[in-house]
């Protein structure tokens, strides 16, 4: 059995690290660089770090930060947050990332998942999605740090995009958000159904519990966490003692 992977999440703004609610009331944190090294001592699988208003500030992912991480860790980690063109994934992926994500870039032009599957392999590109809940029961993707609504129906998204090349798949729940209510395990279920990629939760973790859940109900790859991470609520080490006596692998 393959090893559920426990992901910090680190939002960058202006070279630090952030965190909000809904996508919105952002408060500051750190250094990416610190934190970064703080959670792969602590006993990360891995870490992303988002640029999160590249996109709707229309502008590049802040490469700076990118090398002071790849020189103060050592475990993988992806980048994400402004990446529209194979340059950006070559920028990345030479500052020291060992994967890339995308979301709105994709969305616009779905063939870049395509082509940089091609150039860089499926391992290095991850599908983000934004999404969100809707009155008929089904979820919306969203671009633009979950500013824009797209009629895109998100399981539709998921396979489409593992079709196109995307090596894994990052469900990003607008609805759970900083909300500490858990996942949204109906989601997730469909997905992780619907695709043969890994496929990682985020947007929720209030609770160890919540990590157990995501990992059996749901069946995700990689559970994300940001704030119960950030202000120390949950500790990594602790978090993957209590998986593992929940008969979840993970990597002690």
């Amino acid at each position: 059995m393959l090893t559920k992977r426990i992901i910090p999440c680190l939002d960058v703004r202006n070279g630090r690290v952030v965190k909000g609610k809904k996508f919105k009331d952002i408060v500051d944190v750190d250094f990416p660089e610190v934190l970064g090294k703080y959670y792969s001592d602590s006993g990360a699988d891995e870490l992303v770090f988002y640029d999160i208003t590249a996109s709707s500030e229309d502008r590049k992912t802040s490469l700076e930060f990118v090398s002071k991480v790849a020189e103060n860790i050592s475990i993988p980690f992806c980048v994400g947050g402004g990446v529209s063109s194979l340059d950006d994934f070559t920028n990345i992926l030479r500052k020291g990332a060992d994967k890339v994500s995308i979301n709105s870039s994709a969305v616009l032009n779905p063939n870049i998942i395509k082509e940089a599957a091609q150039k860089f392999g499926n391992q290095c590109v991850v599908l983000s999605m934004d999404v969100k809940k809707n009155d008929e029961n089904s979820w919306d993707v969203y671009i633009k740090g979950g500013r824009e609504k797209t009629d895109l129906d998100a399981i539709e998204w998921a396979k489409k995009g593992v079709e196109l090349g995307a090596g894994e798949i990052v469900v990003n729940s607008i609805d759970e958000d900083g909300m500490k209510n858990g996942y949204d395990i109906e989601l997730l279920s469909k997905i992780t159904s619907a695709v043969n990629v890994p496929v990682i939760a985020s947007g929720g973790a209030g609770k160890m519990e919540d990590f157990c859940k995501a990992a059996k109900e749901a069946d995700c790859d990689g559970i994300l966490a940001a704030s119960v991470f950030h202000y120390g609520e949950i500790k990594i080490k602790e978090l993957k003692e209590y998986m593992k006596k929940e008969g979840i692998e993970v990597r002690l």
